[in-house]
C-alpha cells in the first residue's frame, strides 16, 4: 500500500516537473514580452502626443490596437495637466495692487474628458476631434492589465491561490508637452 502511494506521488511530481513548470515558465516569458510591447506602445503614443501637442482619434486607435496585440485587456488612464498662472494682488479688486508675481497651478483633465473630445456623441470634423495641449503641460498615460494572465493562473495552481493580484503588466509613462503643431 505504501509502495503504491509513493509511486503515485512520484508520477504526480514528475508530471508537475515535466509539464506544468515549463508551461509556467513560458507564461512568465509571455508576460515579460507583453510588458516590453506595452512599454514600447505607451512610449511611442505619449512621445508622439508630447511632440505634436495633440492627440487624434487615429493615434489613440493605433495605440489601442498595439495593446490588443498582446491578447490581454488593459485599463488605460490618461492624465493631462494644463499649466495655468494666477496673478497675485494685495487687493484682488484693485488691479493697481499687482505684486509682480504669479502662482502656477495645474488644471487636471482625465480619461472621460479626453475620450469625449476624441470620440464625441455627435459627428464632428477631424480638427474638432483633436485633443489639444499646450507647451509646458504634462501628459501621462498609465496602462495595466485587468485580466488574469496564464502566468497568474498557473501561479495560483502552484501556490494554492495566493496570488497578490492580477496586475502583471504595468507601465506608467509621461512628461512635458514640448511642441504645439496644428
Amino acid at each position: 500500500m505504501e509502495n503504491s502511494f509513493s509511486k503515485i506521488l512520484g508520477i504526480f511530481i514528475a508530471i508537475v516537473l515535466l509539464f506544468l513548470y515549463p508551461l509556467y515558465q513560458q507564461a512568465q516569458r509571455q508576460d515579460d514580452l507583453s510588458q516590453i510591447v506595452i512599454h514600447s506602445a505607451v512610449t511611442t503614443f505619449v512621445d508622439s502626443a508630447r511632440t505634436k501637442g495633440y492627440i487624434t482619434p487615429e493615434m489613440y486607435l493605433e495605440f489601442n490596437q498595439k495593446l490588443g496585440a498582446t491578447g490581454n485587456q488593459y485599463d488605460i488612464q490618461m492624465e493631462h495637466l494644463h499649466k495655468k498662472y494666477n496673478p497675485e494682488y494685495t487687493d484682488p479688486a484693485n488691479p493697481a495692487t499687482f505684486r509682480d508675481s504669479f502662482t502656477t497651478y495645474f488644471d487636471g483633465h482625465y480619461n472621460q474628458e479626453i475620450m469625449q473630445r476624441l470620440f464625441p456623441n455627435s459627428p464632428a470634423s477631424d480638427i474638432d476631434r483633436r485633443y489639444v495641449m499646450a507647451v509646458g503641460d504634462f501628459f501621462t498615460v498609465k496602462v495595466k492589465n485587468v485580466n488574469r494572465t496564464m502566468a497568474t493562473i498557473l501561479s495560483d495552481v502552484f501556490t494554492g491561490g495566493i496570488t497578490d493580484g492580477n496586475v502583471k503588466v504595468y507601465v506608467p509613462y509621461g512628461g512635458m508637452v514640448i511642441n504645439e503643431d496644428y
